[in-house]
């Protein structure tokens, strides 16, 4: 195997970007020989918006992710650029577990194993670090940090997505009762800032701390100004729905086609999640009550005028 002369090896954790899928922030480890000069991040969350038939592998939950390996120059640079912090543990391992660590993340990016089924909660950047760092160590691997121990998948994730959101909204319209569930013990590892503190508060088999020393923050979640919350939206369809329904009822006419856009987005809705329900693999989708909250809302504020005009 691949041997370094002096080795360090640390695990790093990227603060939330932008983008919806980095809101919830990034895992790596970082390997580095300072006698050769060897520095290098090995990432599990790289993937190509180019792969074939991206989006419907996507939507199927069929997304491959691969490991790659970069210089941690070119890792740290691309996320300044992006204003993101990067937090750093040093694990406190001894020179045969950390050669073991490198033989395994080497074995991991050859062409033949580098790629593997991404998959949000149980499988992705946060979680294959963690259990490559308790194999290594063993599993008598614990720790003092509960953090959202017993909270819901739901609560977790909508955390890091910003309350209220759209985005928020849409997620938790396709999540169903599983992302209920409480998380219990490793479960709750799948977001990096959550496995940061477990590490840093991890102990070995003998006592010992598993990070050396690191200087670690709390992620920094933007909350979502009022005037972009779901909650907005739907203030602004109750006000058009009854508009329209006065405005029918004022002057015996019918404005039908204005329901027409929303009945189209209702459709594609429930499409979209009962496929996502019986086709795809993702975990956490089904159905809920939030799916018929609109429609509903809908139909209520709708349906007198409707019938009026009938008559």
């Amino acid at each position: 195997m691949f041997k370094l002369l002096v080795l360090y090896i640390s695990l790093l954790t990227c603060s939330p970007g932008e983008e919806l899928y980095a809101r919830y922030g990034h895992t790596a480890i970082r390997v580095q020989d300072t006698e050769q000069g060897w520095d290098y991040v090995f990432n599990y969350g790289c993937f190509s918006f180019d792969t074939d038939h991206f989006y419907w592998k996507f939507v199927k939950g069929e997304t491959y992710y691969q490991l790659g390996a970069d210089p941690y120059d070119y890792f740290a640079y691309a996320y300044a650029q992006e204003g993101r912090t990067i937090y750093e543990q040093p694990l406190h391992l001894t020179d045969a577990q950390q050669q073991a660590l490198l033989d395994a993340l080497i074995v991991n990016y050859q062409p033949a194993n580098r790629s593997y089924l991404y998959n949000f909660v149980f499988d992705n950047c946060a979680t294959r670090p963690y259990y490559l760092i308790k194999h290594i160590v063993g599993d008598s691997l614990t720790s003092s940090y509960t953090g959202w121990e017993g909270c819901t998948y739901r609560d977790f994730i909508r955390h890091y997505t910003g309350k209220h959101s759209w985005e928020d909204f849409g997620i938790n319209m396709i999540f169903g009762s599983r992302a209920d569930q409480p998380m219990q013990g490793e479960a709750r590892l799948f977001l990096p800032e959550e496995l940061m503190y477990y590490i840093q508060h991890a102990q070995l088999v003998d006592g010992e701390p598993l990070v050396e020393s690191a200087s670690i923050a709390p992620f920094v979640i933007t909350p979502v100004p009022w005037y972009k919350t779901w909650w907005v939206g739907l203030v602004l369809c109750i006000i058009l729905w009854l508009t329209v329904s006065v405005v029918e009822r004022k002057y015996k006419r019918s404005f039908y086609g204005l329901d027409l856009p929303f009945i189209v987005v209702y459709v594609i809705l429930f499409a979209i999640v009962i496929f996502l329900t019986y086709f795809s693999i993702h975990p956490l989708v089904g159905w809920n009550w939030r799916l018929f909250l609109f429609p509903l809302l809908h139909l209520c504020l709708r349906l007198p005028s409707i019938l009026s005009l009938k008559r």
